[in-house]
């Protein structure tokens, strides 16, 4: 399928760069004319995934978290939050629910399963030591 649009971005592992990234996905797919479902169904993926970057993948270090956007002609979105943080070791387990490697912290371990939830497709590629990818792929219109 062509891509129609594309994006790419990049900020610092900060927090408060959660907000200005969810911000960034939402006016990229905003011609798309997307459901207010739709659009916090993919926002909140994008958080997720941004957060896994900064407390997993950094585990809160500075590092640089990177984010591409393309918009196919049949008005699929795929957005890939990626990190060269420490990586997983593994994947199948990380995305079961409730497993968290931030233990010691309050965290529920639902990430990956609420990026699931919102999405069409969700699929992490990671190497230790290198990084992680997290490509989402969302339909928008699909109920019309």
């Amino acid at each position: 399928m062509k891509t129609i649009n594309k994006m790419k971005l990049s900020f610092p592992s900060k927090s408060c760069n959660e907000a200005f990234a969810r911000t960034a996905v939402s006016a990229f797919i905003m011609n798309l004319d997307p459901t207010v479902n739709e659009l916090s169904d993919l926002k909140t993926a994008v958080s997720e995934a941004v957060t896994n970057c900064i407390v997993h993948g950094y585990r809160r270090q500075d590092g640089t978290i990177y984010i591409s956007g393309a918009i196919r002609e049949d008005n699929r979105v795929i957005i890939k939050v990626r990190d060269s943080g420490c990586g997983i070791a593994d994947v199948e387990q990380a995305m079961k629910p409730l497993f968290t490697t931030a233990a010691d912290e309050e965290r529920a371990g639902l990430g990956f399963a609420v990026m699931q939830s919102f999405c069409d497709r969700v699929k992490v590629r990671s190497v230790p030591g290198k990084g992680t990818t997290v490509t989402l792929e969302k339909q928008i219109g699909a109920d019309d």
